[in-house]
């Protein structure tokens, strides 16, 4: 069964990553994901804001999951490198993370992640750009 196919039948279970961190899926198609993660206390900081890798690994899974979709069945990926920006902290409340494949070749893709607080106009708190292996499997 494919990553996907896990996801459609599981949610959040397919992946224990996000079952551990509580992440939601929003929704995943056509080179976009969406998903959302509660801010809980034990997230935080030593000076109380949620810590950086947080934001970052939120964002990597929203695009990771953006980038299964346009896969071919026997590709899986890897991360190669991932820079992330933060431009504000939170303490509490719903993040969204939003993940788009910017362009897949056949050995390199390229994805944007943004991670806001929900709504249409929710400021943004980090954007996250990163670059994935594309490796076809036997």
């Amino acid at each position: 069964m494919s990553y996907l196919e896990e996801i459609s039948l599981k949610g959040r279970d397919a992946n224990p990553f996000f079952r551990m961190m509580g992440i939601d899926i929003v929704s995943y198609g056509e080179g976009q994901a969406v998903l959302t993660m509660d801010v809980r206390p034990d997230m935080m900081n030593g000076d109380g804001w949620l810590q950086g890798g947080v934001y970052t690994a939120l964002a990597d899974e929203a695009m990771a999951l953006a980038l299964f979709t346009v896969l071919k069945g026997s590709e899986i990926t890897a991360t190669i490198s991932e820079s992330t920006s933060f431009y504000r902290g939170v303490q509490d409340g719903t993040i969204v993370a939003e993940g788009t494949v910017i362009r897949k070749g056949r050995k390199v893709a390229f994805t944007k992640g943004v991670v806001r607080r929900p709504g249409e106009t929710g400021e943004v708190l980090a954007e996250s750009s990163a670059s994935f292996a594309v490796i076809a499997q036997q």
